[in-house]
């Protein structure tokens, strides 16, 4: 009878299965960027792939790629498919939508406050909303817009508005009477007031038919946002008054925010910091782009007559809106800045 003996292992076969052991622990933690589950945010964009409100998520998908391979897939869903600032903004708040850029007046429903940097006449010049957003103004509107559900990637500057129109209009006095087109925002819908206009609050999405089929006459709008809905064919005269500079920003939904690590965020945030001053660089050169193309679609850019008029006409709004957005001295404070 053949009696079994135990082999024993050698101690190098003993060592070389210790190290293949190893590895084969070690493995899962080499691979696991790849293996990792991909998170997909869905980012709406209002306007093309050659507009700065695209290229801004191009911007800030490669850096947090870059930063985090493999761990979020950005579809950007562009041309305002998925509705106007509004309806965006909604989406967030309710988690269907991840991120979006909005001008402040749209998120003014939310934070009031916001109306001070959509004041008529208040800001000089683009340095000037800059130096406004990145100081103490900006951070106190930061706090109340994460408060309402929307985690603040930046402040960016969409260019200042102007007045758009289906006949020249240079003074004040000849849009008394006129239906026009506003964002839909108290402030807005009180300045246009202020002039005898009969203001009409319409999504950006739907302006292009509103003024083709007569439901309003005017409207105002960047000059980049001007082209970018092809607006020229139907208003086909610009005025260049620059009433308010329109601030806006870009933003998360705070469902998504707070699912990231500390890491996450913190490589959103810089990603979204490095993003809006590309988006405000992009803006500028957009702006010379889109009058160029409106003036070979026939469009008409015009100077207005007696600024000191269209001011006068604003003044008032100042006075209504002092209370809800911290006081006159703030606003004089903001001018002065």
């Amino acid at each position: 009878m053949t009696s079994l003996i135990p082999i024993r292992p050698s101690r190098r076969r003993f060592l070389a299965g210790a190290c293949a052991t190893g590895a084969a622990l070690a493995a899962p933690a080499l691979i696991r960027p790849a293996a990792a589950r991909t998170t997909t945010l869905t980012v709406a964009s209002l306007l093309g792939d050659d507009k700065p409100e695209t290229r801004v998520w191009l911007k800030i998908r490669d850096l947090v790629e870059e930063r985090l391979p493999g761990a979020f897939r950005f579809n950007i869903v562009k041309n305002g498919a998925l509705g106007g600032e509004k309806q965006v903004a909604e989406g967030a708040r309710l988690g269907s939508i991840q991120a979006g850029l909005s001008t402040v007046s749209s998120l003014s429903g939310w934070v009031p406050e916001l109306q001070l940097l959509d004041l008529p006449f208040l800001f000089r010049d683009a340095d000037h909303v800059r130096r406004t957003v990145e100081g103490p103004v900006g951070q106190d509107l930061t706090k109340r817009l994460e408060a309402q559900s929307f985690a603040v990637g930046g402040f960016i500057n969409y260019g200042a508005r102007h007045l758009l129109a289906k006949e020249p209009i240079a003074r004040p006095e000849q849009v008394k009477g006129k239906t026009i087109r506003v964002i839909q925002s108290p402030l807005h819908t009180r300045l246009w007031s202020a002039f005898g206009c009969t203001p009409v609050g319409i999504p950006i999405t739907e302006t292009y038919n509103a003024l083709s089929t007569g439901v309003a006459d005017a409207m105002d709008l960047t000059k980049s946002a001007y082209a970018g809905f092809k607006l020229y064919e139907v208003v086909p005269y610009l005025t260049e008054t620059g009433h308010i500079w329109a601030s806006g920003v870009i933003f998360y939904a705070q469902s998504f925010w707070a699912g990231l690590s500390a890491e996450q965020r913190n490589v959103f945030a810089e990603a979204s910091r490095e993003g809006a001053r590309l988006f405000d660089h992009l803006i500028v050169e957009d702006q010379a782009r889109s009058v160029d193309e409106a003036r070979a679609h026939g469009g008409s850019v015009l100077q207005p007559e007696d600024r000191e008029a269209w001011q006068k006409g604003a003044e008032s709004v100042w006075q209504d809106f002092a209370e809800t957005v911290g006081g006159l001295e703030r606003i004089r404070m903001v001018q002065a800045g």
